[in-house]
């Protein structure tokens, strides 16, 4: 069965890896580099600033550090664990996946990208109500599913090493939001 369904993965990962171009490979470097999203984290800023004031938003971003040093520390514990090779880095895809001159760490599973940005976005949303019915989730879930995708397009995870990121993301996210809510660490809207 787990056999059956790593064949499946890798099958999926070979067949979304290769719906790509060298035209748009450009774009989906761009996509994984952290730094292109740094506009939608200072429009965070800025709307925590607006809505809490600079003390309560200096906790906020601490808190969301916390959980991102937690997320990125466990996400690599598991690599280290299960020792599963990235999709660019297995001799057995050689040849099926696209080309893409990209660095290629040795583990994959799980994504860390997808963990760090759905905990992120799961801690706002389930803290911050007020956010979730506006352009900050809009923004949130754009930037999950474009920074998630862009690690299959690039191969560098399989498509359950970004399921179980995200799961995983989620679930830190929500155990983070009732921590530093119990906590009272800082004041939500």
């Amino acid at each position: 069965m787990i056999k059956r369904i790593l064949e499946i993965d890798r099958e999926l990962l070979v067949f979304l890896n290769n719906l790509g171009s060298e035209f748009w490979d450009p774009v989906w470097l761009l996509i994984t580099d952290k730094l292109t999203f740094v506009p939608i984290f200072l429009f965070l800023i800025y709307r925590f600033l607006k809505d809490f004031g600079l003390k309560q938003t200096l906790k906020i971003l601490l808190s969301i550090s916390i959980l991102i040093l937690f997320t990125d520390q466990f996400t690599n514990f598991i690599k280290a664990s299960f020792e599963r090779f990235r999709p660019c880095s297995e001799p057995e895809l050689f040849g099926l996946l696209r080309d893409i001159d990209i660095g290629c760490g040795k583990y994959g599973f799980f994504s860390a990208h997808a963990a760090n940005s759905v905990a992120v976005t799961s801690y706002i949303l389930f803290n911050f109500k007020s956010y979730r019915k506006s352009i900050v989730s809009i923004l949130l879930f754009f930037w999950v599913v474009l920074f998630s995708y862009s690690r299959i397009y690039l191969g560098k995870h399989y498509p359950l090493d970004i399921f179980f990121g995200l799961i995983f993301g989620i679930s830190a996210g929500f155990m983070f939001s009732r921590l530093f809510l119990n906590l009272r660490f800082f004041e939500t809207k």
